[in-house]
């Protein structure tokens, strides 16, 4: 085995289970709906019942783990289940991941050390489409009194505050820490303290323009224009004159 998730995961059984997370399953189909073929990320998704979930929603997705041998298992699940999944074998502390390449992120349950964590949400938010979402479900700290799932360390914990910071550009559309119960699997059973966070990433803002041109005095000006979209067929660069208080 090549590491701790390889031993942890070669059996036939699927120790999380194979449901989708239910968070995942309370709003994976409201946000890929917002997109026409939405492309989208499962990172730390170790057997696959995530993305194959997302999959089985019509989404083009990509299973992203450490563990070569749970991303079999995952291919398995979405054979089993008649769809298509892509996976892909890295260190998501090290990972690169293609800028804006994304329409949607999720991760469950995805618990590194801290520095990882910065190095993945720098990632995240690069490499999400504009307007894209990011869905994450963790163990917060608080977890450690039920001993019911995640791993021992409050180093590998994650808090409300910490997403909030890290994503702060973004439009935070839900954040959150509660207790509740989860049944997933043999890892993951009996009541959680959780973080839940949605968001999404801005849409680029359009760059308007106006141009003038002074023949008397032989000057041009460019003046930058906040605002929306022109309208359809309009150029962004005719806009009429600038005034003389421009």
């Amino acid at each position: 085995m090549n590491n701790q998730w390889d031993e942890r995961y070669n059996t036939d059984d699927y120790i999380y289970g194979t449901a989708p997370n239910d968070f995942l399953l309370e709003h994976a189909a409201d946000l890929l709906n917002e997109h026409e073929q939405t492309h989208a990320l499962c990172v730390a998704d170790g057997e696959g019942r995530n993305s194959v979930y997302l999959a089985e929603l019509g989404a083009n997705v990509c299973a992203m783990d450490i563990s070569q041998v749970g991303l079999d298992k995952a291919q398995q699940l979405a054979k089993a289940r008649g769809v298509i999944i892509q996976t892909e074998q890295a260190d998501l502390t090290e990972a690169q991941l293609a800028a804006e390449h994304y329409d949607g992120i999720v991760a469950i349950f995805c618990h590194l050390p801290p520095a990882g964590r910065a190095h993945l949400y720098e990632q995240i938010a690069a490499s999400l489409k504009p307007g894209g979402f990011f869905l994450l479900e963790a163990y917060t700290a608080a977890q450690l009194k039920y001993a019911t799932g995640g791993p021992p360390s409050a180093e590998l914990m994650l808090s409300q505050a910490e997403l909030e910071r890290a994503f702060k550009g973004f439009e935070i559309q839900l954040s959150q820490e509660l207790e509740r119960p989860i049944h997933e699997g043999e890892r993951h059973n009996g009541v959680g303290a959780v973080v839940q966070f949605i968001a999404r990433k801005p849409q680029a803002r359009s760059q308007r323009y106006q141009f003038t041109a002074n023949r008397g005095k032989a000057s041009h000006k460019l003046r930058y224009v906040e605002g929306s979209a022109p309208t359809e067929h309009e150029c962004t660069l005719c806009r009429g004159p600038l005034t003389s208080d421009d």
